[in-house]
């Protein structure tokens, strides 16, 4: 179907051509996260919406990390929804201890050299699926090992997700300029701000907690 191409265009803004899955995924991410910093149990059926039409785009671009992540988020947000729909103690917004910390950063960090190997090879070791070599390969792991954390984090309502998501979100940022996806760009610019808000607010009701 031409709606999960990438060169189906709806229309153009400013001479960008707009497909309709950057159309599509950037709304119902947009939409998500801003449930997300409110803490409203929507942004889980809004994020499958987004999750599915973002895998579609980032195999067209070659961002095969970035593809991979959104099976991830897939199966998290489902878990997400289900806890967050729970009405017991565990689903308060909660802080993590120091050792916590330390243990999630050395995690991103292998992680994402671990995956940057994987996904460096991707083309020479499965090229019957991966004609193009990917792209900026350390840089889009470090996203989705990072994002694959937030996501866990978020699910558990652990207000640290927030620095996390507002350090993917400024990669993000350029790394989707620099890959001409100008309007994603854009988006994950706009989450920065929203990931700024939505510490702000999960600070004040940690506070009244």
């Amino acid at each position: 179907m031409k709606i999960f191409d990438i060169e189906s265009v709806v229309f153009h803004l400013f001479g960008y051509p707009f497909s309709y899955i950057e159309l599509i995924g950037t709304i119902f991410g947009l939409i998500s996260v801003v449930y997300a910093t409110r803490a409203n149990i929507l942004t889980w059926p809004t994020g499958v919406i987004n999750e599915i039409f973002l895998f579609l785009l980032f195999f067209q671009v070659q961002l095969y990390a970035d593809m991979f992540l959104q099976i991830y988020f897939f199966v998290v947000t489902l878990y997400g929804w289900y806890r967050w729909n729970s009405k017991s103690e565990v689903n308060r917004i909660t802080e993590m201890n120091l050792k916590a910390k330390c243990g999630i950063g050395i995690l991103i960090i292998a992680g994402t050299i671990l995956a940057g190997y994987f996904i460096k090879n991707l083309h020479l070791n499965f090229p019957k699926y991966f004609v193009i070599q990917a792209a900026y390969p350390f840089i889009d792991s470090f996203i989705m090992v990072s994002s694959i954390v937030a996501t866990v984090l978020l699910a558990m309502k652990k207000i640290e997700n927030w620095y996390l998501w507002m350090t993917i979100d400024f990669v993000c940022t350029l790394l989707y300029f620099k890959k001409a996806v100008f309007i994603l760009s854009l988006e994950y610019l706009i989450f920065f701000g929203l990931a700024a808000y939505g510490l702000y607010y999960w600070k004040k009701e940690l506070k009244n907690d």
